[in-house]
């Protein structure tokens, strides 16, 4: 390990400050463009030890356990709480418009949705219990050690007040020093709790039990996807379709960009009269399109499925919503089978849907919205669509994990 002084050049794709020196390029966390820092350099990473110059970007991060002045961030939640806005924004459109341009494609991209303290509605905690208490909170970067928090300006009002309440039924379920994660999900009707990585004897689950029964304002606690209490079922509001999800199912982190991205996605489909929505999880798109279209939804995952067929089944006035489990990596819809329908949207996971897109590719389908949390796959598969004839019409960057690397994507096209 040495130490260098560097200046910062630019943010990488993960938020880290580069520096190009004669034996490569550093990243280094806690920088910015235009800063001189000096570094505890090891290979590749450095480790900021001061600022010798700092960029007018910067700003004092608004959580104290970010780090007291953005220099040596704390907590492994945030990544970029110390850049302006302006920096901050232009960093995460750039993300979308660099990837894209890699796979030669020039679309115009909007300015970026944004992000605001206070929305996320879905978190994910590690807990561990200790002699002294129950440590909640989240891994430092690049570390086991858990930060405990008493505050999270990124996480909602009806999580972080309810803290200490997790915490409680933290402790009743904790058997041992081991670490485990806590996924907290505020719905409609109380905040869901799915807790990984534990194993609990009878008396164990009765303690937890108890413990959620003594607090108000719990839908639900269940354990490596099992419930183990269920004093209410949590919802979810899709449009007006209430879902309930399974123990730990995947939802869009904040409700102001899942309604960004509903509303772009449905501006596009327009007067379609039937659609399919890969990839459909719980019905984030399909049961808001079903008040206009005929939805066929498609997904892998059971019981996500068979949340979202419950919750169609059970709501008046949708148009009719078929579904069927398949896994679209291995089997996608081919192109024969999607000649029925007039638009597709499809919302992958982080790997994309090359698989779906060179079938896409070879459809008639007219209209086609693309969603992604992905922008390096995103321009894999829009680059399949566009070589086949189709054209973006539109290409918008949605934040929604406020003071990261990650960033959400709509794109819509055209054939």
């Amino acid at each position: 390990m040495s130490t260098e002084i560097v200046t910062i050049s630019r943010l990488g794709a993960q938020g880290d400050g580069i520096a190009q020196t004669e034996s490569g390029a550093i990243y280094a966390p806690f920088t910015l463009p235009g800063e001189t820092a000096a570094l505890a350099v090891n290979g590749n990473h450095g480790t900021l030890i001061s600022l010798r110059e700092a960029s007018p970007e910067r700003i004092q991060p608004t959580c104290r356990h970010f780090g007291p002045d953005g220099v040596n961030g704390t907590c492994g939640g945030c990544s970029l709480q110390h850049a302006s806005d302006a920096l901050y924004h232009d960093f995460k459109r750039n993300l979308v418009i660099d990837a894209l341009k890699s796979k030669g494609l020039t679309p115009d991209v909007a300015a970026l949705v944004v992000a605001r303290p206070g929305e996320r509605r879905r978190a994910v905690f590690t807990a561990r219990r200790t002699e002294k208490e129950l440590l909640l909170g989240y891994n430092q970067a690049a570390s086991h050690h858990i930060v405990a928090i008493s505050e999270c300006p990124i996480t909602s009002p009806g999580i972080v007040s309810r803290l200490a309440t997790i915490r409680k039924i933290a402790a009743a379920m904790a058997p041992s020093s081991e670490p485990f994660r806590i996924t907290v999900l505020e719905t409609e009707t109380g905040l869901d709790l799915a807790f990984e990585g534990l194993k609990l004897n009878d008396r164990q689950r009765r303690a937890a039990v108890e413990a959620v029964l003594c607090e108000r304002g719990i839908a639900r606690v269940s354990l490596n996807g099992e419930i183990v209490i269920e004093p209410v079922k949590p919802g979810i509001d899709f449009g007006g379709v209430t879902v309930s999800p399974p123990p730990g199912a995947f939802t869009q982190a904040t409700r102001p960009a899942e309604q960004a991205m509903a509303k772009l996605v449905l501006d596009h489909l327009g007067k379609a009269k039937r659609v399919a929505d890969l990839f459909a999880g719980i019905g984030t798109f399909a049961l808001r399109i079903a008040r206009t279209a005929r939805v066929h939804a498609v997904e892998g995952e059971d019981k996500a499925l068979k949340a979202l067929d419950f919750a169609a089944r059970n709501t008046q006035g949708l148009k009719p919503v078929t579904v069927e489990k398949r896994d679209l990596f291995r089997r996608p819809m081919m192109a024969q089978e999607l000649k029925v329908f007039d638009a597709v949207v499809f919302d992958p996971p982080r790997a994309g849907a090359e698989a779906q897109c060179h079938e896409l590719a070879r459809s008639c389908v007219k209209k086609i919205a693309a969603v992604s949390c992905n922008p390096v796959t995103l321009a894999r598969d829009l680059s399949i669509l566009v070589a086949a004839g189709y054209r973006i019409t539109s290409v918008t960057p949605i934040d929604q994990f406020l003071w990261s690397a990650h960033v959400e994507t709509v794109a819509t096209l055209e054939k």
